[in-house]
């Protein structure tokens, strides 16, 4: 039986300011758009299972290496936008920048990685991923659908425009630059089936 997750909720306007006072005293996790609270939906076993994935592959490849992979839990700050979010996983490179002193929201991420579902894909390749477009150390998004075998991957140029990559076949070759790792699509969806 498939687990379907719930669309993106919003909750009524508050300041930035407001909205880290707030969500330091959740059970879970609220994402901060423009002034709008948007819930974070609970994950199904395949998107858990294709996170896990992606943190055991690349997080074997950068031990000793000067960049970490961190899971969801991480809290993303886009400052252009006044905006924060919660990746499902995020590649950073050199020390940590925090946004405030508190110490628990990241500006500089270099990969971002989102795991659609049937009901936040909208969200996760539309409003964020225009967003996740403004922050400068960005180099690249990596969107995997948990619903089929796609992968999309947006790189920074060097004008500082973004091209994207479509992979839909299991032996197409994932290349992550900003880290120079490459390995195949069908490591993401290690005992997934469709």
């Amino acid at each position: 039986m498939e687990v379907n997750e719930p669309a993106v909720k919003y909750h009524p306007k508050m300041t930035a300011e407001a909205y880290l006072e707030w969500e330091r005293k959740q059970p879970y996790k609220h994402e901060y758009v423009e002034g709008e609270i948007a819930d974070m939906a609970g994950a199904s076993a395949k998107h858990n299972k294709i996170l896990t994935n992606i943190i055991r592959k690349i997080g074997t490849f950068l031990e000793g290496k000067s960049c970490e992979i961190y899971p969801s839990d991480l809290r993303i700050f886009v400052k252009s936008k006044e905006s924060y979010f919660y990746p499902d996983a995020t590649i950073i490179c050199g020390e940590l920048e925090f946004a405030d002193n508190v110490n628990e929201t990241v500006t500089n991420p270099s990969v971002i990685f989102e795991i659609l579902s049937p009901s936040t894909q909208d969200y996760d390749i539309g409003r964020k991923l225009f967003f996740y477009m403004q922050i400068e150390s960005l180099k690249e998004y990596i969107i995997i659908d948990s619903a089929s075998r796609n992968i999309r991957i947006g790189r920074k140029k060097e004008n500082n425009s973004w091209q994207f990559q479509e992979l839909t076949n299991e032996n197409d070759i994932i290349s992550i630059t900003a880290i120079q790792y490459t390995f195949l699509l069908k490591d993401i969806y290690t005992g997934i089936k469709f």
